[in-house]
């Protein structure tokens, strides 16, 4: 099974950017379907991006489009989310997560979908 560490979570003003990563070991990335999750203090976790194992789709919760962005390099086996126009709604930690290459896909995934989660990476937007 897939291992996965993420790195870049951070304070930010309301207004400014970070970039995460989710760099994995273990196994073959573009075997996997990968996406983010993130959860506030006393909210379920809930989904915020996917991307297709090869990198040729991406999807997005209402709440982020047009804010995020997710993206993988394969070769370097690692995924990306690019987070601008932070928010203080946004703070929470944020969790990279391994799936099937075959999906599911789409902003309907759930966790139950992946089986491989990172430790998670704590971002805070202050207003």
């Amino acid at each position: 099974q897939v291992q996965l560490v993420e790195s870049g979570g951070g304070l930010v003003q309301s207004g400014g950017s970070l970039r995460l990563s989710c760099a994995a070991s273990g196994g073959t990335l573009s075997s996997y379907a990968m996406a983010w999750f993130r959860q506030a203090p006393g909210k379920e976790r809930e989904f915020v991006a996917s991307i297709h194992w090869s990198g040729s789709r991406t999807y997005y919760a209402d709440s982020v489009k047009g804010r995020f962005a997710i993206s993988r390099d394969n070769a370097k086996n690692t995924v990306y989310l690019q987070m601008n126009s932070l928010k203080p709604e946004d703070t929470a930690v944020y969790y990279c997560a391994a799936g099937s290459r075959f999906g599911p896909y789409g902003p309907g995934v759930g966790q139950r979908d992946f089986g491989s989660w990172g430790q998670g990476t704590q971002v805070t937007v202050s207003s």
